[in-house]
């Protein structure tokens, strides 16, 4: 991209500034700063008393991205790079937030920590969730191991599933076709399908909701072929899921809540790139089968309420993949388990101050089976126990505070102390909040890194400290919405790998800093402007696939009452990109371009509040970029679908 391209990019952003935000029922109601938020207190806190800036995607802003996944609909948030969430549906997904990786991001689900544990960084798979599963999502950036505990280093990401109505029984469903095209294709015939329906009410004290979900994509090889006289086959992608949830209100105090979900992904996929044009391997094959279930009691008393989260979650993978020197294709198998019983309650000493105190139990293991080794669960285990507390303190006159503290004990490596102090000040004269936060949060081994033929047992916490600043303001008449938060991030003991093949605590400090600008404009009853930009610096050791510089953009337009248009620009910045090239048997570094992606999306409600067809347009002038060197991502690709509420 030449440098006239990369200022008019800058001059856009600059004019239009920055946000991903909250929307109400209409496209230009605006977001107050009184809207209810619960990522930094666990419990429901308006959020002019909070001390965070936290992004909140609603049940609305959901509809205005049919037809994309969670990583898509995320990769548009300020200070968040989903990797991955351009290109094919089955190619596995990067979490960078704020500069950190993937295990350094925690996903939620209805409050509850998920995570594979057999996987080398612990973290949770995105592409096993549907995005008609979900209700709402809120994204809570910086430091919140005190509550949330390992993992929570660079942000939080909680993940709220769809609930059941007031009506006795009410329903939905909902599908959707699309084409599937690269840069270099033009298929018109739809090779993207999507499809699922719920059932939902509630009875008295009895309430429920059931979900079928499925989805189908094929057409393009995840691996991009090195010259245009290279044909790859076409990596197919699968997933199925099953959600039920029951909930019984068996006094006006205490509620029992059910879950239980089943979610599976066939993925065809290529060999690594390599360079050599050798990667297209049909017999690659990878199947995941997820089973959670858990038990979700609250009990409300006088000034305050008692919560407890527990859940058990097994996840299963199978590799039949090929060995390109052998010949023969070798199986791998995975498995892992992780329990999870986290009991907190919320006291209101009065209307200004109330406390958080509980304690959270994980248990993890896993066993796997490999043509390169195994891994036995009866030594690949380890459990960790809790206790933590944050105080919250709000005052009439503006101050707030949020401290906490919480002390690990984990089975394997002994015990840390981790804290958070968040003070802000909301000036009620003129609607400005400033806030800061200095917060300490750590990232476990994986049982991978500590017990694979690659592991090692004496492999202790990453270490992170994490410092917060910035402001929030609303202006004319709250039609705009303005903030601007600053970041800085060491951490230590960052876990890594040697050249004696094996993971190590690496010596040092790696620093982490930057800027993340939002905006919200209501620029008439029928017109909304929302944007973003984030800059994000990391030293050398973590700077790969992290964007420098990110701008969101879109627009709202109510064209009539039942006609809503929408379309939103994204400029995404140079990264940096490694490989092993397999002609010259060595890593490879280099930089991937910069792009610019525009996507339009169009719904029209036939029946009202009933009926409702959408169309979209991603990639409208079809630009040709990398995600990833060697990887394939999406072209111009059109989706139609229709959603049935009953």
């Amino acid at each position: 991209m030449n440098n006239k391209i990369v200022r008019i990019s800058a001059l856009f952003v600059l004019m239009t500034n920055c946000v991903f935000a909250q929307q109400k029922d209409s496209i230009t109601s605006p977001t107050p700063l009184d809207e209810v938020v619960i990522s930094d207190s666990k419990f429901a806190l308006p959020k002019e008393k909070s001390g965070k800036v936290i992004t909140k995607i609603t049940s609305e802003d959901l509809k205005k991205r049919e037809g994309q996944s969670i990583a898509t609909v995320l990769n548009s948030v300020v200070g968040v790079e989903i990797n991955g969430s351009q290109s094919v549906a089955g190619k596995n997904l990067g979490y960078y937030i704020r500069g950190g990786k993937n295990n350094q991001v925690l996903i939620l689900i209805d409050g509850i920590p998920v995570t594979d544990a057999s996987g080398i960084s612990f973290e949770y798979d995105l592409r096993l969730l549907p995005a008609n599963q979900v209700e709402s999502i809120e994204i809570m950036k910086g430091a919140a191991s005190t509550l949330y505990g390992t993992g929570a280093v660079t942000g939080v990401i909680n993940i709220s599933l769809k609930k059941s109505g007031k009506k006795a029984i009410q329903g939905n469903g909902y599908w959707n076709l699309g084409t599937y095209n690269t840069a270099s294709t033009s298929k018109t015939y739809p090779q993207d399908s999507n499809q699922g329906f719920s059932i939902n009410g509630n009875v008295k004290k009895l309430s429920y909701f059931a979900s079928l979900n499925s989805t189908a994509t094929t057409g393009m090889s995840q691996i991009a072929p090195p010259s245009e006289n290279i044909n790859y086959e076409e990596d197919r992608f699968t997933r199925t899921n099953y959600l039920g949830k029951i909930g019984y209100k068996a006094t006006d105090k205490l509620t029992l809540d059910f879950f239980g979900n089943y979610d599976k992904l066939n993925i065809d996929y290529d060999g690594d790139f390599d360079n050599t044009g050798t990667n297209d391997v049909s017999q690659n094959h990878s199947d995941t089968e997820q089973f959670r279930f858990g038990f979700l009691p609250k009990y409300k008393y006088t000034n305050g309420e008692f919560i407890l989260n527990s859940s058990f979650n097994k996840i299963s993978r199978t590799y039949d993949e090929l060995d390109t020197y052998s010949g023969k294709v070798g199986v791998s198998q995975y498995d892992s388990r992780n329990v999870n019983a986290d009991g907190y309650n919320k006291y209101e000493f009065s209307n200004s101050f109330f406390l958080v105190a509980g304690a959270q139990y994980q248990f993890f293991d896993m066993n796997s089976t490999t043509p390169y080794g195994n891994i036995d669960k009866e030594s690949a285990e380890f459990n960790m126990i809790d206790p933590y507390i944050t105080g919250v303190y709000t005052s009439d006159f503006g101050l707030n505070v949020n401290a906490g503290a919480r002390f690990n004990i984990h089975s394997e490596y002994g015990n840390q102390l981790v804290y958070n102090l968040n003070p802000s000040f909301d000036f009620k004269a003129f609607p400005l909040k400033v806030l800061a936060s200095y917060s300490t949060a750590f990232v476990t081994p994986s049982l991978y890194q500590l017990y694979s033929p690659y592991g090692n047992s004496t492999l202790t916490p990453e270490k992170n400290t994490t410092i917060e600043a910035g402001f929030e303001t609303q202006l004319l008449d709250k039609k705009l919405r303005f903030s601007v938060v600053g970041f800085y991030r060491e951490q230590t003991d960052f876990i890594g790998f040697s050249s004696a093949y094996k993971y190590i605590n690496i010596e040092g400090t790696n620093k982490a800093k930057g800027v993340e600008t939002e905006i919200t404009f209501a620029l008439t009853d029928k017109f909304k402007w929302i944007s973003n930009y984030t800059f994000t610096q990391v030293d050398k050791a973590l700077d790969r696939l992290i964007p420098k510089h990110k701008a969101n953009s879109s627009l709202d337009y109510q064209i009539a009452k039942r006609v809503f248009w929408n379309v939103n620009y994204q400029f995404v910045d140079n990264r940096n990109d490694a490989f092993f090239d397999g002609n010259s048997f060595k890593t490879q570094n280099l930089v991937l371009d910069s792009y610019q992606l525009v996507n339009s999306t169009i719904r029209y409600e036939l029946l009202k509040n009933s009926v409702n067809v959408f169309g979209t347009v991603n990639n409208i002038f079809n630009t040709d970029y990398i995600e990833n060197i060697g990887y394939n991502t999406l072209g111009k690709n059109f989706k139609l679908g229709l959603t049935i509420n009953l």
